[in-house]
């Protein structure tokens, strides 16, 4: 028998986050509204949304079921990819801590590179910050 260790919170604390833009783009702004309308249908842990670079929008919530646990940024950056998106141009993720996980924007930046922009905000979607690939 294994024993499991206990979990560990890997997500960026709030404060390593830049300022969110003000005002935010109309295009990132939108994303907001989509993670926040998936987040709240589902009552999901968290709820995201990214743009590829074809101007394509995904959302998605968290999947944590007792054989797949995926981020809801993750489920996002797999939808892309599994459309065939060449890129990614900006990403929010909204959840009750306020932080976005190391692991899911190394997931941004394997399909978007440098510079996409990742905006982080509450379950009410105020931003809180924008941690950049």
């Amino acid at each position: 028998m294994t024993d499991h260790a206990p979990p560990t919170d890997d997500s960026t604390d709030p404060t390593d986050l830049a300022p969110a833009p003000d005002p935010l783009p109309a295009e990132d702004a939108k994303l907001v509204t989509l993670a926040r309308a998936t987040r709240a249908r589902t009552g999901a842990a968290e709820g995201a949304a990214v743009r590829d670079s074809d101007g394509r929008t995904y959302a998605a919530a968290t999947v944590d079921l007792p054989s797949l646990r995926v981020s809801a940024l993750g489920v996002c950056v797999a939808m892309a990819v599994a459309s065939g998106s060449a890129g990614l141009e900006a990403a929010v993720v909204l959840g009750a801590g306020g932080s976005v996980a190391p692991a899911d924007v190394d997931a941004v930046r394997d399909l978007g590179g440098p510079g996409v922009p990742v905006h982080v905000g509450d379950a009410r979607g105020a931003l809180g910050g924008t941690a950049t690939t």
